[in-house]
This record gives C-alpha cells, sequence and structure tokens, in this order.
C-alpha cells in the first residue's frame, strides 16, 4: 500500500493527513484549530502559533501512525506546506517533513497551499480544466486561470486586505469576537442587507484587483457617526449591510474574471467559501460554479495530500529537501 502524509501549518491551524494511494482515497484526517487561543489576541500571534504547532504536531503524528496501525517508515511520499504563510509555523511543519525524510528518506513535495486551495475540489468532485478559480480567504482572494494542477494564471486579486480580513476587522470594530466571519454571515441572516450602503473597493477599475481597506475605513467612520449603533437592534442590519459589500464585489470582479478567461467553470475555494451569501449569490448569477466542501475549506492537510498525490512528479528526495527553507523565506507570495 503506497501511503502519502501531508502536513499543513502556514498560519495557526495544525493538520495532519494520509492519502491510500493505491485505492485514490483520503484514508485519515486531523486538524487542530488555535481560534480559541488566537481570540484572545484578536488576531494570529505568529510566534504563539508556531509553538503550539510544535506542540499539537508530536500527538496529531502518534495518532496518525497508532489510528492506522502504521510507521513513519511507511510514507512513500510527504506533501507539506513550503509557502506561503507566516515564516515560523511553516517551518514547523517543514521541520517534521524534513526530519522524516532524513530518517526514511522519503521524497517530499512542496506544496503552495493556494493552489491546493483550489484543487481541494478534486477531493469531492471531478472537475476538468480548464476552470476559473476564486480563492478567497483570512490571507488571499485571487482569480486564476487554472490550467492544470501546476498551471496556474494569476488574473488579479486583493491589493491590501482580504475578503477574510475584512470580515475579521471589521467584526473586531464592531465589537464580536475574533474569528468574526462565521458571526457575521450568522448576524446577517436576519438583518437587511440594503440598509446602509458601504462602498466597493475599485468598482470601477476594469481589472480582476479587489481593495477592502476602504470597506473597513468607511465602517469605523460609520460607527463613529452612529456611536452605540453595534450594541442595538441595528446590529444585524449593519453586519449584513457590511457583508453584503464583501460579497458584491466578489460578484463583480468574477463577472471581469470571466470576460478575460471565457466561458469556465468556477472553483471557489478558501475558508470565506463558506460564506453562506457569498454561496448564493456566486450560484445565482453564475452557471457551472462548484464549492469546495467546508470541511476542506480552512486550512487543512487534506488538501495538502490531495495536491500532492496530484503532483508526484515535484518530489524531491533528501538531501535535496533540506532546502525547502528556501521557499518559505525567499520566495514571494501572491
Amino acid at each position: 500500500m503506497k501511503l502519502l502524509l501531508g502536513i499543513e501549518t502556514s498560519c495557526d491551524d495544525t493538520s495532519l493527513a494520509i492519502y491510500d494511494l493505491d485505492h485514490n482515497e483520503l484514508k485519515w484526517h486531523k486538524s487542530f484549530s488555535q481560534e480559541f487561543i488566537m481570540a484572545k489576541w484578536g488576531g494570529v500571534v505568529p510566534e504563539i502559533a508556531a509553538r503550539n504547532h510544535v506542540e499539537k504536531l508530536t500527538h496529531l503524528f502518534q495518532s496518525a501512525l497508532s489510528s492506522n496501525d502504521i510507521q513513519s517508515s511507511d510514507f512513500n511520499y510527504i506533501a507539506v506546506t513550503s509557502l506561503p504563510g507566516l515564516l515560523g509555523p511553516l517551518l514547523t511543519g517543514m521541520n517534521l517533513a524534513k526530519s522524516l525524510s532524513l530518517i526514511n528518506q522519503t521524497p517530499i513535495i512542496p506544496v503552495n497551499h493556494l493552489y491546493a486551495h483550489l484543487e481541494a475540489i478534486h477531493l469531492t468532485e471531478s472537475i476538468s480544466y480548464p476552470y476559473l478559480g476564486l480563492l478567497v480567504s483570512g490571507g488571499h482572494s485571487s482569480f486564476f486561470i487554472v490550467k492544470s494542477s501546476q498551471d496556474f494564471e494569476y488574473l488579479g486579486g486583493t491589493i491590501d486586505d482580504a475578503a477574510g480580513e475584512a470580515f475579521d476587522k471589521g467584526g473586531k470594530l464592531i465589537g464580536l469576537e475574533y474569528p468574526s466571519g462565521k458571526i457575521i454571515d450568522d448576524l446577517a441572516k436576519d438583518g437587511d442587507k440594503s440598509r446602509y450602503e458601504f462602498p466597493i473597493g475599485l468598482k470601477a477599475q476594469d481589472t480582476c484587483n479587489l481593495s477592502y481597506s476602504g470597506l473597513k475605513t468607511a465602517l469605523r467612520v460609520f460607527l463613529d457617526k452612529n456611536p452605540g449603533i453595534e450594541k442595538s437592534n441595528e446590529l444585524s442590519n449593519v453586519a449584513a449591510s457590511y457583508q453584503e459589500a464583501i460579497v458584491e464585489a466578489l460578484k463583480l470582479k468574477t463577472k471581469k474574471a470571466l470576460k478575460i478567461s471565457g466561458k469556465l467553470p468556477i472553483v471557489v475555494g478558501g475558508g470565506v467559501a463558506c460564506n453562506s451569501r457569498l454561496r448564493e449569490v456566486l450560484t445565482k448569477n453564475f452557471q457551472d460554479v462548484h464549492f469546495v466542501s467546508p470541511q476542506f475549506c480552512t486550512d487543512n492537510a487534506a488538501m495538502i495530500a490531495n495536491y500532492g498525490r496530484l503532483n508526484l512528479d515535484l518530489a524531491i528526495s533528501y538531501p535535496q529537501s533540506l532546502e525547502l527553507d528556501a521557499q518559505s523565506r525567499y520566495s514571494k507570495s501572491l
């Protein structure tokens, strides 16, 4: 039996997965989220995240071996997130991968986890290339024409805050806990999305670029002019209106992207792809839209293992695997 180990530690989610290459199926997958830890700080603290990765990786790896009755030497490949991400957290996952490679001479497949987010659609659906990929997460909002598992043409994306950041920073302004995306989504279901008007960044620009920093500023100005509104019965209306501006920007720029790409299937991945209003709007306004399953939307090792099994030819062997640090430290993130 050929097994592939997936490792994801790019931010604050510690995750491992095992993919059975012979039977082409996800065999095992577990994650540990640090959301409740980071809530105290109102966001991700890289040093704290890295230390927790070190602690949790040991337990997850032992669980992976014992649950599947295997040894570390039974892995034929190791797929690990090498970029982009926070340097400290990235290094914890890569150090595990390099240690296993050193001990067992196991080839490593370095993975760009942005690509893995979109390709995670293949965990549940069969989508043909090419497709238009929309990645919406806490740190990235980008459009790609995906021509193959290794050929991603970048069309445009955020020039400042990503969609996920807009949710979290907006939530912080109105006094919500971190992370705020799911809370705003839930509040918005009981609100009037047309009650207040918030700006859509780069609306008139005929590109696929996005901007959410102005939206965040507009919310702060709105709150200053309406003191206490976030503690009133209007909170759901504010949340719905704010969310609508985020979603409308993505809808508008998806139309721009389709003008460039032509008629293609649309794949939406990343943490914000779980947002119910985004799913509703894109499904209503576009044909042939596919969303990554919610269980694989946030950072996870299943998508890393999946990307690895699609790209076995990218595997590098020890001692080349010991140079993985350079990909994270010096490569330019999208």
